[in-house]
């Protein structure tokens, strides 16, 4: 299989970071006056050249316009007591740029949903997005390896590539990690996006 290509890729560097978000949730819609906003960031960096994974990474966010549900403690393992210790979205904005390069290394998640949320909070909160253009829609290329027309949930995939759920599937950091293990097996089928190997 000939890996795809995504415009620009040769300007980004030997290092993508895996990025998966846990935000409040209900079982409903939400309580008025609430939105759904990222409590967790869960990021895994990958080195592209000697496929591993090399670090594992956790932001709380303290949300701002709502709270933790007790669906969503039950879902995440994350209590409000929990969230209150951690940074405001801004803050952890400048800190994926500041630690861990994420305006200049490309990204991926498993689906959009991701993306999409940071790119909606971002823009309620007039905050600066933190991430470059070239995004890596991982759940999608699993699904394209496999011959699929439609993607699967992390949990389901995991099983499909033989993979064992490492820690807690809904806690960012653990789900960052199960889907960089994916990750890597699509690079070894050559099923990922080619990323030039300078820089970091």
């Amino acid at each position: 299989m000939v890996p795809p290509t995504l415009p620009g890729m040769e300007t980004y560097g030997r290092y993508l970071n895996v990025v998966d978000v846990e935000a409040t949730c209900w079982t409903g819609r939400p309580p008025a006056g609430q939105v759904s906003e990222i409590i967790e960031i869960g990021l895994t960096v990958v080195d592209t050249q000697e496929r591993t994974r090399v670090g594992k990474h956790r932001i709380l966010v303290r949300p701002e316009h709502s709270t933790v549900s007790a669906f969503c403690t039950e879902l995440t393992g994350l209590t409000q007591e929990e969230v209150d210790t951690g940074v405001t979205f801004a803050e952890a904005c400048a800190q994926l740029r500041k630690e861990h390069r994420s305006d200049s290394r490309v990204w991926a998640s498993w689906g959009d949903y991701d993306r999409k949320q940071f790119q909606r909070q971002c823009d309620a909160g007039g905050v600066s997005y933190p991430f470059g253009s070239a995004h890596v829609n991982a759940k999608q290329q699993f699904a394209a390896a496999q011959g699929w027309t439609k993607g699967v949930g992390m949990r389901h995939a995991l099983e499909v590539a033989g993979r064992p759920l490492e820690g807690r599937h809904h806690s960012g950091a653990d789900d960052a990690w199960n889907i960089a293990a994916l990750v890597l097996d699509l690079m070894a089928g050559r099923a990922w996006p080619e990323v030039d190997g300078g820089g970091g």
